[in-house]
């Protein structure tokens, strides 16, 4: 019985060595149809597994080691050492080589497949936008077996992002626009490293967002502003279509919406910029009654009673505190646009002030809060563009985004009811 049961031992042990065998290349194969890439093919079985795959291709080509092909056109040239992408870093390996009969190297396919399976600039822009510093850059991947890695340092790191995000921002710059879509739109500057960044957002028919430009300057300068909103009409933007523009206070960018879309935009002032420009001119104690009395104008249904109420509020500032006064009175009709159009709920909130932007201006700060020296406005536009990249994957439609029709037609109805008055006044 003992001499049975050892050989059936020994009998199980050689067959579960065959199962495993088979097995392994039944993974191996199953690995390379899924095409999966290096780095899941290494985490579970080394390097090891992926120099037999090289083997594999070698013998492929020149025929077995021990019984070589006569009529085979290359033959093994023994080794040299390969440098290949993998996890966010450059690895070394010993890669073997074929070489023609008729001379020149023959590239093994595995290697080519693999070769740029994995970019590093992918993986360290990932990195980074997940807020990991180039100092720690080396420290946040996963650990190599068997191998060193390469371009984990920080001058490699930042020269792979910059050269991945260079091509990704012009792109995204350069993204053509739906000629009759985005009946808003929304402009407004953030401070990025000194720079002053002017961001467009579009809000399309169906209630989604869309970061449709960055440019460098200021809402003050209109010639930038013109550049601006041109780019956007050589990117597919349709002038001649009815628009609600959301603004800050700046005038030039007043004027330049004006001058490049003329009576198709209609202006709605930023609530939020103008509530600061007329709390800055008042005194401590004065200015939270004032906010409250603006807050309650704005709140009204009809734009008569806003704007009487805020024409009251003005005049009582007046004597006292003329600089309140002027900020109330200046661009007064453009904070009641969206009262004439008729939003109430949602629609009148979201589109009562650039607040929107916050949303990219947010994602834009967590991305640079690391960031510790800023070289020109190049790198002020880059991170920008990324962080809105960002921003716009996280993007969700807007609360109200089912009254967008009738928003759509209000402004259709306003741009030609003035465009009607206008003629009858020339007349």
């Amino acid at each position: 019985m003992k001499g049975r049961n050892h050989k059936r031992g020994v009998r199980g042990k050689a067959r579960s060595r065959h199962r495993s065998k088979v097995g392994a290349s039944q993974i191996l194969e199953l690995l390379l149809d899924a095409r999966r890439d290096l780095r899941a093919v290494v985490l579970v079985h080394g390097f090891a597994v992926f120099q037999q795959m090289l083997e594999e291709d070698r013998t492929a080509i020149c025929g077995s080691r021990s019984a070589p092909d006569p009529n085979r056109d290359a033959y093994r040239h023994g080794f040299d050492e390969g440098v290949l992408n993998f996890g966010g870093r450059q690895v070394r390996l010993r890669k073997p080589r074929v070489r023609r009969k008729a001379g020149g190297e023959v590239e093994l396919p595995t290697w080519s497949s693999y070769r740029d399976n994995d970019p590093l600039e992918r993986r360290a822009v990932n990195q980074m936008i997940l807020g990991v510093s180039t100092r720690n850059y080396g420290r946040s991947l996963e650990d190599v077996p068997e191998t060193p890695s390469l371009g984990t340092e920080r001058s490699s790191v930042s020269r792979a992002f910059v050269s991945r995000t260079e091509t990704a921002v012009k792109e995204f710059l350069r993204r053509a626009l739906s000629p009759d879509d985005y009946p808003v739109i929304m402009i407004d500057g953030k401070d990025v490293g000194g720079h002053m960044l002017l961001i467009v957002l579009g809000v399309d028919r169906e209630g989604y967002k869309h970061v449709l430009g960055v440019a460098e300057g200021t809402t003050e300068n209109s010639e930038v502003c013109r550049t601006l909103l041109r780019d956007l009409i050589t990117r597919g933007f349709n002038v001649a279509h009815p628009r609600l523009v959301v603004l800050d206070g700046g005038k030039g960018l007043r004027k330049a919406v004006k001058e490049v879309f003329g009576r198709w935009a209609l202006v709605q002032r930023c609530r939020v910029h103008k509530l600061r420009n007329v709390l800055e001119h008042l005194p401590k104690d004065q200015q939270a009654t004032v906010a409250a009395a603006l807050k309650r104008a704005w709140a009204s249904n009809r734009p008569e009673t806003a704007k009487r109420l805020l024409r009251q509020l003005a005049g009582h500032l007046r004597k006292d505190h003329p600089g309140a006064a002027g900020s109330i009175e200046e661009g007064l009709e453009e904070t009641l646009t969206i009262l004439r159009l008729g939003l109430t709920g949602h629609l009148h909130r979201l589109f009562s002030s650039t607040n929107m932007i916050e949303n990219v201006n947010g994602t834009v700060q967590d991305l640079i809060r690391r960031v510790k020296r800023w070289r020109n406005g190049e790198m002020a536009i880059r991170w920008t563009v990324v962080g809105a990249m960002v921003a716009e994957k996280q993007f969700r439609r807007i609360l109200g985004w089912k009254d967008m029709p009738a928003m759509i037609v209000a402004l259709k109805e306003q741009i030609s009811g003035s465009v009607l008055d206008k003629k009858a006044v020339n007349q």
